[in-house]
């Protein structure tokens, strides 16, 4: 049986979406939470000294999209044919490049900076790109008019902005009642059954 080795913080964050797929393809995996202190301890042993680190029978896979890519792949969540493929990673690559600007806000929510510097990133460069990225959601699920991002089934894609869109929520940047069509699309996400089972377990974490 194959081994696998989640490494991340206490907290959802990049991880997130790979303990997902894990639960949707019912594999086991070894789920190891770090504090701040001990992966200030791991760094240096660690590629680019970043998490999280999915080992996979000691082989090691750093970079989070680069982690959900592979596991959906593995489990059958990447999209049906080629070009659904190319649609769930362009969709995740758009996630991604929201986050080079949440990171602004969460990174300084989760180590502790202060108010005046939350509000700032809040309005300064969160809220901007909340916008762009919204849009580029809405078009997409008008696109499919499945209730998913890509084609007519769940893909990695679905999983990764749905969890986004749970840290959008309990971070007051995501308003269900103002935006409908993402609303609905991140509750279908929501009551998937094996998420939902995991989803209704899960301890609260703003991040």
């Amino acid at each position: 049986m194959v081994h696998y080795k989640l490494t991340y913080f206490d907290a959802r964050g990049l991880a997130e979406t790979a303990r997902q797929l894990f639960v949707l393809a019912d594999v086991e995996f070894e789920d190891n939470r770090l504090t701040v202190e001990e992966f200030q301890k791991l760094k240096p042993s660690l590629p680019a000294g970043q998490v999280p680190i999915l080992t996979v029978d000691g082989f090691e896979i750093s970079q989070s999209a680069t982690i959900w890519r592979y596991l959906a792949r593995k489990f059958g969540y990447a999209g049906k044919t080629p070009e659904e493929e190319a649609t769930a990673d362009s969709i995740v690559d758009h996630f991604k490049d929201f986050l080079n600007s949440f990171k602004h806000y969460g990174a300084g929510l989760f180590f502790g900076k202060t108010q005046e510097e939350l509000d700032r990133a809040r309005k300064e460069i969160v809220e901007p790109a909340v916008q762009v990225y919204f849009s580029i959601l809405k078009n997409q699920l008008e696109k499919t008019k499945t209730g998913y991002l890509v084609g007519s089934e769940l893909t990695y894609a679905d999983v990764a902005v749905a969890e986004n869109l749970t840290t959008l929520k309990n971070t007051a940047f995501f308003h269900p009642e103002e935006e409908k069509s993402i609303a609905s699309f991140h509750q279908k996400v929501l009551e998937t059954p094996k998420l939902k089972e995991y989803l209704e377990k899960r301890k609260f974490s703003t991040l």
